[in-house]
């Protein structure tokens, strides 16, 4: 079997060094960056209160609930912040639980992945193992998310799997609820969005919480999330080559808005050096297409893209 390159095979040791320094001023600025899109697209309506800033609310929300998850994420790697107690009380409290996410359990999940990436023990692979699939077939995934039939499902679950009412042997494990709770983090959550929602009540009316929070949560948190997913890995060669069995896209202002906030496009970069903070992907994106390798990576021009990719396989021609 053919050894595949790792980092410091393509990276020198300074190149290494340089990129993987944390920084406690961009952790403070990147979460106060999510919470204050996420408040003051709550305030936007507050002052012009209207179906389409209504709407803009949700999405702008569900995106940067996204990049609350993408900033737990880099806690998981012990990059968001230099301070490591910052990096675990911030990553837990202010970007983790108000998704309902744990970042303990979300590291150990998380690092398995990493470490079995597109193999038969990659916790992720039911994620992309059906890709390609067909139009319809997405189609119909990405409406559920939309609808909310996928975020109920799942805040089910992970409600049944923290009171024991599921166990694993009835088909809900750590594994497939990344964020599998028991029952004392599933309060410190709940308790957390208690807070939320006394903040939206005092920003405009008690219902806030249920239209820009829980609202955003089962519906374009789901959707940007599974666009996410199947742009990381979907369609991708199944191969321990790192160039092929991660993807990333190109994202532009509108889809860093809105589908990839906090630089989560860059995944094939992450995957080769995972302690690099995402600030510092788009550099080693550069580099290494200085290296001349931008032949050999997996990179989409954008998530139109990917989902078309995602969605090539023809349907099954009728009996």
């Amino acid at each position: 079997m053919t050894r595949q390159p790792t980092a410091t095979d393509l990276l020198s040791r300074g190149e290494i060094r340089a990129l993987s320094q944390r920084s406690d001023v961009w952790g403070v600025w990147l979460v106060f960056h999510a919470w204050g899109l996420i408040l003051g697209s709550v305030w936007m309506f507050t002052l012009w209160p209207s179906v389409l800033t209504f709407a803009l609310a949700v999405v702008v929300i569900g995106s940067r609930q996204l990049g609350l998850a993408i900033l737990m994420h880099e806690a998981a790697h012990n990059a968001l912040f230099r301070t490591r107690r910052w990096n675990e009380q911030v990553g837990a409290w202010v970007c983790g639980r108000p998704i309902l996410a744990d970042l303990a359990s979300y590291r150990h999940y998380h690092l398995q992945h990493h470490r079995h990436t597109q193999t038969d023990r990659d916790p992720d692979l039911k994620l992309s193992r059906p890709f390609p699939t067909t139009r319809a077939s997405l189609r119909r995934k990405l409406i559920r998310d939309l609808t909310g039939q996928t975020g109920v499902k799942q805040r089910a679950a992970q409600i049944a799997f923290a009171f024991r009412l599921v166990g694993e042997t009835d088909g809900v494990s750590s594994q497939d609820l990344a964020q599998a709770f028991s029952g004392p983090v599933l309060g410190r959550a709940l308790m957390v969005n208690v807070g939320l929602f006394a903040l939206f009540w005092a920003m405009g009316a008690w219902w806030y919480w249920l239209a820009f929070w829980l609202l955003p949560l089962l519906t374009w948190f789901q959707l940007v999330l599974r666009v996410r997913n199947i742009a990381e890995h979907g369609a991708v060669e199944a191969s321990d080559d790192p160039f092929r069995n991660t993807r990333t896209t190109l994202a532009n202002p509108l889809e860093r808005l809105l589908v990839a906030p906090y630089w989560v496009n860059y995944h094939l970069e992450h995957h080769l050096l995972m302690h690099v903070p995402a600030y510092r992907l788009p550099r080693l994106h550069r580099i290494l297409q200085q290296k001349g390798l931008s032949t050999r990576m997996t990179v989409a021009p954008g998530y139109i893209d990917v989902l078309r990719q995602a969605s090539a396989r023809r349907p099954a021609p009728p009996a």
